[in-house]
């Protein structure tokens, strides 16, 4: 018998817009160490494009760099929804550790968990989770960024080894990390199943780190390239099947942009806060500047993007965990939170007036770290592009 009106209304599930206690306590906790850990050094390493390694042993201690991963290895078992909430809080005060946060957990590491053998993860995800290694994820090269199938690197079978040549650009953690995923075409040119996926360990003959990039924002998040030079990769190596490593990539994206939705919620938050604090204490005409009309509707829209966002997330990681269309549901989340932390950190720099444009106050980096969010694990563009295709292919609403 079909439930009624009646019965979806007495549904706890139905509509809960609350936060449980495990979410409440996890943005307590991550508050809590960004205060102490990170606020009095983040415009020191901002400025020097510093990687503090040590901080995400710290955090592997809280749990924070396996928190998707079971606790069979080492992890804490958690979901997205928890997932989210603590990139969010990281992001809120520094966009840089959230970033490489969610590099870590939701590529390389997810990617080890999803479809690595047991051996394989009983090899590596231990020291992933606990944040004694931390890890890389090798897709994007310098001629093909969205367009993934035209990859340069290879990798040739030899024997009971592959060989791999190439270079993987903009990679988080290229210099850093002691265990990357990486993707090299084993294939043809063009063949969605000509890719194929391997774990490659730092310190493998052939394997180096290249050049560290400069950038404009996310100055210490690590950012820099993969070079493999006739490196050697044993066939317990390779990450599923042979050829089966652009799905795999894709299925892996799919949950990443959940977490670049949270980073940027959580870069759009601490603009918002920001902003918000100071239109309250600063003065002009003998008022406080939120009483401005001219101000206030900038606040107002500010949090109304906030909200729009967290919704979207709050789907995605839904759909995460109960089978649906995450493809859709994350690039919609991608694509929303992204675009409206750019918009509110630019209007956070606005509020501020000429003090926005300082490094005095905190706007200027939101501002400079938003513009990553529109661009890594695929731009704007693509997700309107897997929205579209999701409208027009499965004829979906």
């Amino acid at each position: 018998m079909s439930a009624g009106i009646g019965d979806l209304c007495t549904n706890p599930d139905a509509m809960n817009f609350e936060e449980n206690e495990t979410i409440t306590a996890i943005r307590e906790m991550v508050r809590d160490f960004a205060a102490q850990e990170m606020v009095p050094h983040i415009l020191d390493w901002d400025e020097r494009q510093h990687f503090p390694r040590d901080l995400f042993r710290k955090m592997g201690e809280l749990g924070l760099m396996g928190m998707l991963v079971p606790d069979t290895y080492g992890g804490t078992g958690l979901g997205y929804e928890e997932y989210a909430a603590a990139i969010e809080e990281l992001a809120a005060v520094c966009g840089s550790i959230g970033l490489s946060m969610a590099a870590h957990n939701s590529l390389c590491t997810n990617h080890i968990l999803t479809f690595g053998s047991e051996d394989q993860k009983k090899q590596y995800l231990p020291k992933l989770a606990s944040g004694e290694h931390i890890g890389a994820w090798g897709l994007t090269e310098a001629g093909t960024g969205s367009d993934a199938m035209r990859m340069r690197c290879t990798a040739a079978l030899d024997g009971d080894e592959w060989v791999l040549n190439g270079t993987k650009n903009w990679i988080t953690h290229g210099l850093s990390s002691e265990v990357s995923v990486v993707l090299a075409r084993t294939g043809e040119l063009l063949d969605s199943h000509g890719i194929t996926a391997f774990v490659v360990e730092r310190g493998t003959p052939g394997f180096r780190g290249g050049k560290k990039e400069n950038k404009l924002g996310m100055r210490s998040s690590e950012t820099a390239e993969l070079i493999f030079e006739d490196c050697r990769i044993p066939q317990a190596n390779v990450l599923g099947e042979v050829g089966e490593g652009f799905i795999q990539a894709m299925k892996i994206l799919d949950g990443g942009r959940i977490s670049i939705a949270a980073l940027a919620l959580g870069i759009g938050r601490g603009a918002f806060d920001a902003a918000r604090k100071y239109a309250l204490e600063r003065e002009q005409f003998g008022r406080p500047i939120a009483h401005f009309q001219g101000i206030g509707f900038k606040l107002a829209d500010m949090a109304v993007g906030l909200e729009a966002s967290r919704g979207l997330i709050a789907k995605a990681c839904y759909a995460k965990a109960n089978g649906g269309d995450v493809a859709r549901f994350g690039a919609m989340a991608k694509y929303m939170a992204s675009e409206e932390c750019v918009r509110i950190a630019t209007d956070a720099v606005q509020v501020f007036g000429g003090y926005g444009y300082t490094k005095d106050f905190p706007v200027e980096k939101f501002y400079r770290d938003a513009k990553l969010c529109t661009i890594g694990e695929g731009t704007s563009e693509i997700q309107k592009l897997v929205i579209s295709r999701g409208l027009i292919e499965k004829g979906v609403t």
